[in-house]
């Protein structure tokens, strides 16, 4: 009996291993030419729909600021921000760096100044070229094919169109409270949080999880220190029944950590950027949406056309709708 019980014990292993062996980059229902996965739900009469509803000018800034210190993914090594004058009113008198002298650079001032950063801080949106599996990225391109010295030629941020569509904000952490270290959002969770909101989603939908980090964004430690995200129920829920068409959420990285997977380090993201061509946002400002309890809106939203990259700060917006 014993052996017999191991010999199952070991199918059920075998066949667990197997199971989480199963990812697959996906091919583009689109077309083999297609770069912006189930963005080409948007159509022209779907953004009018949600346009023609909006009844009132008051909107909501769903980004967040970016400052020297500034919670940020630099784990692997990828950069913080940094910001630099370039010119200030003082320093143009002194230089006079073009040449017209002290009384025209005292009577005129001038600042100027630049920045660095790594295209995936603050509010921003994961171009489908982010991550990949076995080699390939979403519709099956390719790096030895596609990717050049200066960035991908096939689904840059260049390629990720204006966004409108009719947006449903998920309030998780006033569903549940208060979200633990690290909790993995499930299914049922965002089930519940929308029986409480009273909202049904739709298919096309922009949808975005309230995990309450937000409210700790000033303080890099504290947002960094407490990891809550979405698991893989919960965007297959999202994604293959609910059929939504993009992702956005108040964390960092979307997903909880440590991963739920041993065999993939971020499920999550492999999941919906390269199996399902659905892309998302990271670190959005969601707390006036739920203070004021709006669920449903107009999502107004564009990304810098940074060519080839595999991110791009986005300003999105949301203007209730009734």
């Amino acid at each position: 009996m014993k052996a017999h019980f191991s010999t199952f014990i070991l199918v059920l292993l075998i066949s667990a291993v197997k199971a989480q062996s199963t990812e697959e980059v996906g091919m583009s229902p689109w077309g083999p030419q297609d770069e912006i996965g189930t963005l080409n739900m948007m159509t022209e009469d779907s953004k009018l729909e949600i346009l023609s509803q909006i009844q009132s000018g008051k909107t909501y800034d769903l980004s967040v600021d970016y400052f020297v210190g500034m919670p940020s993914f630099d784990a692997l090594g990828d950069p913080a921000y940094q910001y630099w004058l370039t010119h200030t009113p003082n320093g143009t008198v002194v230089d006079n760096p073009n040449g017209l002298g002290k009384a025209m650079n005292q009577k005129v001032s001038y600042t100027g100044d630049a920045i660095s950063m790594y295209t995936h801080m603050g509010t921003h949106i994961d171009a489908l070229n982010h991550f990949g599996l076995n080699g390939k990225i979403w519709n099956g391109f390719t790096p030895e094919e596609h990717l050049g010295d200066k960035g991908w030629k096939k689904t840059g941020s260049e390629t990720i169109p204006p966004i409108i569509a009719r947006g449903v904000l998920i309030d998780v952490e006033e569903a549940l409270e208060e979200l633990s270290e690290n909790y993995r959002i499930n299914a049922e969770d965002l089930k519940t949080a929308l029986r409480r909101q009273k909202v049904k989603l739709r298919k096309g939908d922009v949808v975005l999880i309230r995990t309450g980090q937000a409210r700790f964004y000033e303080d890099a430690n504290e947002y960094l220190d407490k990891y809550p995200g979405i698991s893989l129920d919960a965007v297959k829920w999202l994604v293959e029944d609910q059929q939504i068409m993009l992702l956005g959420a108040d964390n960092l990285s979307l997903e909880a950590f440590p991963p739920e997977r041993e065999d993939n380090w971020v499920p999550v993201h492999t999941y919906l950027l390269a199996e399902k061509g659905v892309m998302f946002i990271e670190q959005m400002f969601l707390e006036e949406l739920a203070q004021d309890h709006i669920y449903e809106f107009a999502f107004i939203a564009a990304s810098l056309k940074l060519k080839g990259a595999s991110g791009s700060p986005m300003r999105p917006i949301a203007i209730p709708v009734h």
